[in-house]
């Protein structure tokens, strides 16, 4: 069983409220255990917010928070798994490990138990971060590219951390002559540009050309300088995807199915009035991508959102591509 050891965190970096990256080194005399680009580590922290589940007569589920005899709300440890964004030969040279998370917040607006916790922590005064020293985890290239000649991975949000671990680690190793035959492609989306963690780096990478990789960043809410810059891509990474198969917008989709079958349309119809139109980075034409994506040699790779790769996986399998997630 692996044991719990004690980190320490540092480079703590915000690019937007409740989006953050930051470092973590290992517990003093250790080093982390080799790993794959893809992989995964729990995480803990002592004071988070305790719950206990609840299922209703109706089948919900509900996690209730718990509270002491004097109405303070029970805090103890909480642990989650998070993909690694660093690449393999940073931690084998560097030590630590990267990270990428977002404050969750469920349907009732409550912050993640582990997240709140982990987004109160002090650089100075409070910077230790538990961890499993093990690091496990499938979704990994030669678990689910392989025998695939073009590998599209579609990261939004947070989600894109195991894929800036895996173009890292084939730019390390491309850059020392040891390369594939594979062309991938990474479709990375966040909200706005300031929000598209690691943009600098994916394009750095693509600049150089070490192995066959082409970057594609969009933003699902442009702001004007994101509609003047023509390098950026427009819309949620679902629909930018449908886009480049030559399919219609979810939201087009759905609404005529509600036509066809006679039901209520109105809010679908408002929907689709404030969906971002795809628009693909000009420096990759449309007709490029679509030659990166045949379909009887194409996976599609993706992280994040639930709701984004559910219609992902709906698009992959209508073009009959291999479709692979990560699942926790």
């Amino acid at each position: 069983m692996a044991k719990t050891k004690i980190g320490t965190i540092f480079d703590w970096r915000s690019s937007a409220p409740g989006l953050a990256l930051f470092r973590l080194r290992p517990e003093e005399g250790h080093r982390f255990p080799p790993y794959k680009a893809g992989q995964y580590i729990a995480l803990q922290r002592n004071d988070c917010r305790l719950t206990k589940k609840v299922i209703h007569a109706d089948k919900r589920v509900e996690y209730v928070t718990l509270y002491d005899d004097k109405g303070n709300v029970k805090r103890g440890p909480v642990t989650h798994s998070y993909s690694i964004a660093s690449a393999p030969f940073e931690t084998e040279e560097q030590g630590w490990l990267d990270f990428y998370v977002i404050l969750e917040k469920d349907e009732n607006g409550l912050l993640g138990r582990l997240t709140e916790s982990m987004f109160r922590m002090d650089a100075e005064k409070d910077n230790k971060l538990a961890y499993y020293d093990k690091i496990a985890g499938d979704f990994t290239l030669d678990k689910r590219a392989n025998g695939m000649k073009n590998v599209v991975l579609v990261g939004t949000g947070t989600g894109i951390a195991p894929f800036i671990s895996m173009i890292k680690q084939l730019d390390h190793e491309a850059g020392r002559g040891k390369s594939d035959a594979m062309r991938y492609t990474v479709l990375h989306t966040n909200r706005t540009y300031d929000e598209l963690d690691y943009y600098k780096e994916f394009c750095a990478i693509e600049k150089a050309g070490r192995f066959d990789f082409v970057y594609v960043p969009s933003v699902s809410r442009p702001t004007p300088r994101d509609m003047e810059n023509p390098t950026m891509g427009k819309a949620r990474a679902n629909n930018l995807l449908r886009h480049m198969l030559g399919m219609p917008l979810k939201e087009e989709q759905d609404l005529q199915e509600a036509a066809t079958d006679g039901r209520d349309n109105t809010k679908l119809k408002a929907a689709l009035d404030k969906t971002v139109r795809p628009v693909v980075p000009a420096q990759h034409p449309l007709q490029e991508l679509r030659d990166r994506m045949q379909p009887e040699t194409t996976v599609i790779v993706t992280c994040g959102n639930p709701w984004s790769m559910e219609d992902i996986k709906y698009a992959a399998e209508s073009n009959h591509m291999r479709f692979e997630k990560e699942d926790w």
